[in-house]
């Protein structure tokens, strides 16, 4: 497994369900460098597809390096955004929850 697909993985185990209430969203995550996956939340539940959707709610894009140092908090995902290193698409507001949504431990 590489080490995208584990950080993917761990996202899933992390997720918290009460964060998602009464969110139905596709967060979908292209990697410069990499596969495109995407994440479904709704009814509380979420999962972690590999490929494009059709119609994400909001679409992340950056480099593997950057989606790991977000994911385990070495690197401030606002202030990466800020940067220029993650790019948006769609509903940006939505990407400021997913620190809610995917706590660290």
């Amino acid at each position: 497994m590489s080490a995208i697909a584990a950080l993917f993985q761990s996202m899933q185990s992390r997720f918290n369900a009460q964060a998602a209430a009464g969110l139905d969203a596709v967060f979908q995550f292209e990697l410069t460098d990499g596969d495109t996956t995407h994440i479904v939340i709704e009814n509380q539940t979420c999962q972690v597809v590999d490929g494009e959707h059709d119609d994400p709610t909001v679409t992340l894009i950056m480099d593997s390096d950057t989606l790991q140092q977000v994911m385990t908090g070495e690197l401030d995902g606002m202030q990466a955004f800020m940067t220029g290193r993650i790019r948006a698409d769609g509903n940006i507001m939505l990407a400021t929850k997913l620190n809610n949504l995917f706590p660290l431990d």
